[in-house]
């Protein structure tokens, strides 16, 4: 992937790999077990000598766990990574109870993310999403004035409506918008999408497999300790019925010889030159395939199949991408 096309992020912005790293499930998430720290550290390394240099991570990922594994990773090789941060969600005992956008709790949070990065400077520094109660020109504007000291370098917005993106751009030029984006979530194609891409901003998309729903390795009922058992999606009628649009996806990934989640992968690629897909990795044998996915093209005639398939409503019920 050395050598292939950079997506630059926002229309003065960096440019950047055009498939990103999630780091989220390096770390313990929702009281989870933590995944073997060692190998996480040795994904992140092995991206970034394959030329992935776009590394997503969150302040609470893991109490903070997740930015000091990135810090290890990174150790002695900051220049090679582009480090994306999200903050502002609050959490106790591994469960969120709100949000915290203050600009005093905001100055608190980069403080302790530079730290437990090791670095000076945050690329990109986004809330993980708005707080009804604090303006979003008073969230941005306290970001760019971080800007001016030097601690971030650009601007991002994660999960956040057509109007509040463009009240954030009015305040200070957004680089990214990082949202949820797949064959099976398709409801930011009707303002968000347009308005950013009107904006000149990039979108990194994250959940492009739905969360495993475009795998193709789904079975219906799903174990009763899956956490998706909790999104309507994944329940009774609705998953059998989504899960017969997933053949279509399986028999048009065979035709092609490679997998649904490559196919998934790319089709999100292929929707804009300014769309990353972000894929959440933290095994080095998940690797070779992600990056493979970045070659597939469509004819018109398998994007038209893809598209009239997962048409927007298509798949059953919701997740928590639609609140």
């Amino acid at each position: 992937m050395k050598n292939s096309t950079k997506i630059q992020l926002g229309q003065n912005g960096p440019f950047v790999s055009r498939l990103g790293l999630g780091c989220m499930r390096m770390s313990s998430i929702w009281g989870g077990s933590t995944p073997d720290e060692t190998e996480s550290i040795a994904t992140i390394q092995e991206a970034l000598d394959r030329g992935i240099n776009f590394l997503n991570t969150g302040d609470f990922y893991g109490a903070g766990h997740n930015e000091m594994l990135i810090g290890k990773a990174i150790k002695g090789r900051r220049d090679d990574a582009f480090i994306s941060v999200k903050f502002g969600a609050v959490f106790h005992n591994g469960q969120p109870v709100g949000m915290d956008l203050r600009p005093i709790a905001i100055r608190n949070f980069i403080h302790y993310s530079l730290t437990r990065l090791g670095v000076e400077t945050i690329d990109l520094y986004e809330p993980s999403r708005m707080d009804n109660s604090v303006p979003v020109e008073d969230i941005i504007g306290t970001v760019a004035d971080l800007i001016k000291e030097g601690k971030v370098r650009y601007i991002g917005v994660s999960e956040i409506t057509a109007d509040q993106l463009r009240k954030a751009n009015d305040t200070h030029p957004i680089s990214a918008l990082e949202i949820g984006y797949s064959l099976a979530d398709r409801q930011i194609e009707s303002e968000l999408l347009p308005t950013a891409k009107e904006l000149g901003i990039g979108i990194v998309a994250f959940a492009n497999t739905a969360e495993g729903l475009l795998t193709g390795e789904m079975k219906a009922p799903l174990r009763v300790n899956d956490y998706r058992n909790h999104f309507s999606r994944f329940q009774g009628d609705n998953l059998l019925h989504n899960l017969e649009k997933v053949e279509v996806l399986k028999q048009l990934a065979g035709d092609k010889g490679c997998t649904p989640t490559q196919v998934a992968i790319a089709w999100v690629k292929a929707q804009g030159d300014h769309i990353m897909p972000l894929v959440s990795m933290s095994r080095r044998s998940r690797l070779p395939e992600n990056i493979a996915a970045m070659d597939i093209v469509f004819t018109p005639e398998e994007m038209n199949t893809l598209n009239t398939t997962f048409a927007p409503g298509a798949i059953l019920g919701g997740t928590y991408l639609q609140r």
